[in-house]
């Protein structure tokens, strides 16, 4: 468990059992971790007590308390605690403090993001705004599938634009005239195929392509017959 014997499968720390939280412990035990989840409020341990490796009660801004809890010996910890900011920054400083490598924290404004920054967090989300632009870049139905960095790096699933078909990746310079990267290709009834130069896309082929936001929304905007 300990940051010597690290391993794709290692376990975590979720701080915080709200639907955010939850959802990560959930997530991360359907890929095969082990959780420890902690949380201060009794009623929510006990709903969980089944489903996790580890349910505990405690007060997440006692470093000691964290400490008798072996916290000090995770590499990751989720800390989902929203509603309660001085709860969420006094926990994430524990955990910095204790040793805990790679600390990733949910923010509910910009400002309580940067104060996580600013005390440790290695990594700040901000659930609710990345999911309401998810929808709005799917409701506009220039794409399929869409994710969003803190960065200004997206990933999109979209349709293969009209100057692509019936050639190659190399031969259309979606790249060079868009500035974003290809990643792979799905066509019906066909497994997805990372793409190379040399990758032929025809109509009603799927593009994966990654790149700036703004210039992924753009494509994407494109491909649809849209001004880009």
């Amino acid at each position: 468990m300990g940051r010597s014997s690290r391993a794709d499968n290692e376990p975590v720390v979720v701080i915080g059992l709200g639907r955010f939280g939850t959802a990560v412990a959930e997530s991360l035990r359907r890929l095969g971790h082990e959780v420890l989840a902690i949380d201060q409020d009794p009623a929510l341990v006990q709903k969980w007590a089944d489903e996790f490796t580890h349910v505990v009660q405690a007060d997440s801004t006692d470093e000691d308390a964290l400490k008798e809890l072996g916290v000090n010996d995770f590499h990751r910890a989720v800390v989902g605690i929203g509603s309660h900011i001085e709860a969420s920054v006094l926990t994430v400083l524990a955990l910095v403090d204790l040793g805990v490598d790679e600390v990733w924290a949910k923010a509910v404004t910009k400002k309580h993001g940067r104060i996580l920054k600013r005390v440790g967090a290695d990594h700040v989300v901000y659930p609710e705004s990345a999911m309401g632009e998810r929808v709005a870049q799917l409701v506009t139905g220039t794409m399929s599938d869409y994710i969003a960095f803190d960065d200004g790096f997206a990933i999109s699933r979209t349709k293969a634009p009209v100057e692509a078909f019936d050639r190659t990746l190399g031969e259309s310079k979606l790249r060079g005239r868009y500035g974003i990267t290809v990643v792979g290709v799905k066509r019906v009834g066909e497994d997805f195929a990372h793409a190379v130069p040399g990758t032929e896309i025809r109509m009603g082929d799927e593009l994966i392509v990654s790149g700036p936001t703004d210039k992924v929304e753009r494509f994407c905007a494109a491909a649809h017959g849209r001004n880009p």
